[in-house]
């Protein structure tokens, strides 16, 4: 994904003929020269767990929030340096991963309420398309599947840096952020509340706080 150098030359995406698949590879239109420090980071990154966290938040009873994230997961990074459009992540997350810090609310999460995760163990990420919004803010397009549902989410990106830390690994981050609606993969379960409202809010927010290393 286009996302791991401070440096880098800015592309636009042309508009789409009418008629025409919007995610269909169209010609990127340099913006400036391209910058050596970001074709120098043109290649194959995964996530590094340790240092990362795939989470999200969602409002409890109206008036707080709870967060919890997912502690396993593979990924696929790659960085095309000289066309950031070309560049993709593939993601799949173990859902009976998931921690919130209660013991009972992960058990309900996993089970047939949410998840259902004994017959749909994983929920994955593919990339469709990566536009680049400034120097160092990127919007990527991908279809989210959860529950054998799949429907595209967009997430805003923030690059963070890339650095060689003392262990000799290169290292970028980023922040991914974008906010669901649950119900639209088949997580409808809810309580209501006396007063009105819902016990557990449909629209959850997603976040990725990722600490990238370049493959070998």
């Amino acid at each position: 994904m286009g996302i791991f150098s401070r440096r880098q030359t800015a592309t636009v995406e042309q508009p789409s003929a009418v008629g025409q698949d919007p995610f269909a590879a169209r010609p990127a239109t340099a913006l400036a020269t391209p910058d050596p420090a970001l074709r120098a980071l043109t290649g194959r990154w995964t996530i590094d767990r340790p240092h990362s966290r795939i989470g999200f938040s969602v409002r409890h009873a109206m008036v707080t929030t709870v967060r919890g994230a997912f502690t396993d997961y593979d990924s696929t990074l790659h960085f095309d340096g000289a066309r950031p459009s070309e560049s993709r992540a593939d993601l799949v997350i173990r859902v009976a991963s998931v921690d919130t810090g209660v013991e009972q609310r992960d058990a309900h999460l996993v089970g047939k309420d949410f998840f259902d995760a004994r017959r749909h163990p994983e929920m994955t990420f593919h990339s469709t398309s990566t536009t680049q919004e400034s120097a160092e803010s990127f919007r990527m397009t991908g279809d989210l599947t959860i529950r054998d549902t799949t429907r595209p989410v967009e997430l805003q990106l923030d690059y963070l840096g890339s650095v060689v830390d003392p262990f000799g690994y290169e290292r970028a981050g980023f922040d991914g952020t974008t906010t669901i609606d649950r119900r639209d993969w088949g997580l409808v379960y809810n309580q209501r509340l006396e007063a009105g409202g819902s016990m557990v809010s449909e629209k959850v927010r997603l976040q990725f706080d990722i600490s990238a290393i370049r493959s070998s």
